[in-house]
């Protein structure tokens, strides 16, 4: 059987937890900084998870995360 191939772009986006939860960056922290205020800034620069239906998806392009 040939190894899976892991999605490379999710390997660069996603990472999972020690629960296989998987963690993503919050958007909107890239450019036109100057209109938003600091506590929305800093609250983008905080980790999330990814919703429960997203989950999935993202789990079948990162075969090599945790079982």
């Amino acid at each position: 059987m040939p190894k899976m191939k892991t999605k490379k772009t999710a390997a660069k986006r996603f990472r999972l937890t020690a629960r296989n939860k998987v963690k993503r960056s919050k958007a909107f922290k890239r450019h036109i900084l100057t209109s938003k205020s600091t506590k929305r800034k800093r609250h983008l620069d905080m980790e999330t998870l990814v919703s429960k239906a997203d989950r999935r998806s993202i789990r079948e392009m990162l075969p090599y995360g945790r079982p």
